[in-house]
């Protein structure tokens, strides 16, 4: 009988964080949801508490606080009394030139981004270690980690340092039957992206595959890094993005 794993993913409320959490469940896993906004958390529970398969928790809250960090490791202990995979995707995008760049934008940037996703997978992975059976973590990362991308600076660094503790977090983790990978999606259609009515269109045009990637492209990569396929990978990247990064086009050429 196939295991149920239990998850804990951030930032999913909408978009690639929703769609990684509704593959899950439909692979017979179970949830718990986090998103910073109350009413796009309850809205995802309430949706994917409909499909009929696995149990999904809600908790929102700012996935870079420490206390929301242990909310959602409480709630997957006292729901479900275990955790197998963690999916840290909550992060914060904030446009600027470098040259004018705000401390308190660069702050936030990386105290969402890094300082979240850290202290999360080091929250888990303690609990993994003293359940002595392994896990799987996923980190969301981004195209703009590998290619220059104009005005995400800092967003861009943000998300390179979190490829690095990736690989980083191998030394450490591997012992315990941990493994630990990113994905960096490209330009992806989801509620954000869509609200550009030329974004679509222009992306198509970027990608070599032709279209940008649609959430379930991305969640169903992130479901196999995460699963027992992926049991002989970690410390990897992987790059989600119909072939952008080969050629690199920017949208404001």
């Amino acid at each position: 009988m196939k295991k149920s794993n239990v998850a804990i993913i951030t930032g999913a409320g909408q978009g690639i964080g929703l769609e990684i959490a509704r593959k899950l469940i439909y692979d017979g896993g179970q949830v718990v949801l986090n998103d910073l906004e109350k009413s796009l958390t309850e809205d995802a529970v309430a949706n994917l508490s409909r499909l009929g398969k696995g149990m999904v928790v809600g908790c929102s809250g700012d996935a870079g606080n420490e206390e929301v960090i242990g909310e959602l490791i409480d709630l997957a202990l006292s729901n479900f009394g275990k955790i197998d995979q963690v999916i840290a995707n909550a992060g914060v995008t904030l446009f600027g030139n470098f040259l004018d760049y705000s401390r308190a934008d660069f702050m936030e940037v990386v105290r969402v981004n890094q300082v979240g996703t850290f202290f999360l997978v080091q929250a888990a992975s303690r609990v993994m270690k003293e359940q002595e059976n392994g896990g799987s973590i996923l980190l969301t990362s981004s195209v703009t980690a590998h290619q220059s991308h104009e005005n995400l600076a800092a967003y861009a660094m943000s998300k390179a340092a979190i490829e690095m503790l990736a690989k980083n977090l191998v030394l450490e983790l591997a012992p315990l039957g941990i493994r630990i990978n990113a994905i960096a999606p490209g330009a992806t259609l989801t509620e954000r992206t869509t609200s550009d009515p030329d974004y679509a269109k222009t992306w198509s045009k970027l990608t070599p595959l032709g279209r940008p990637a649609s959430t379930q492209d991305i969640a169903e990569a992130a479901a196999f890094l995460l699963s027992d396929s992926a049991r002989h990978i970690t410390g990897q990247t992987l790059i989600i993005d119909g072939g952008w990064t080969s050629i690199s086009p920017s949208p404001y050429e």
